[in-house]
């Protein structure tokens, strides 16, 4: 493969990577408005996806299947090199999200109670 098409490949794989990840951030996030809102079946379901997802990191030793797919293009290995995030982010990923997941259901999991 030239290094036009890589470069191309690279950035499609990045694409879809950080559009994966903006998904599953996305669901995270909602997770506490959904509890806010009552709608508990929403977060059930929302937590479903994640836990889905976290089982698919686990699978794959705890990388996403697009970082592998991505590291065929380049040899960057930077925490970014794979998602356009920026590199604290990238790097720092899963203690922020896993945190923000496990406060989001903490929360919910109280409203739930005080229903």
């Amino acid at each position: 493969m030239d290094h036009l098409s890589s470069a191309t490949a690279l950035r499609t794989v990045k694409f879809l990577h950080t559009v994966a990840w903006a998904f599953f951030a996305g669901s995270i996030l909602a997770i506490p408005l959904f509890a806010l809102r009552g709608q508990f079946r929403g977060v059930g379901v929302l937590t479903m996806i994640v836990v889905v997802e976290i089982a698919i990191l686990v699978i794959n030793g705890w990388r996403c299947p697009l970082t592998d797919v991505a590291a065929r293009y380049t040899d960057d290995r930077r925490d970014n090199f794979d998602i356009y995030l920026p590199l604290w982010l990238a790097r720092y990923n899963k203690l922020v999200f896993g945190g923000l997941f496990a406060g989001s259901l903490l929360f919910s999991l109280v409203l739930w109670l005080r229903q």
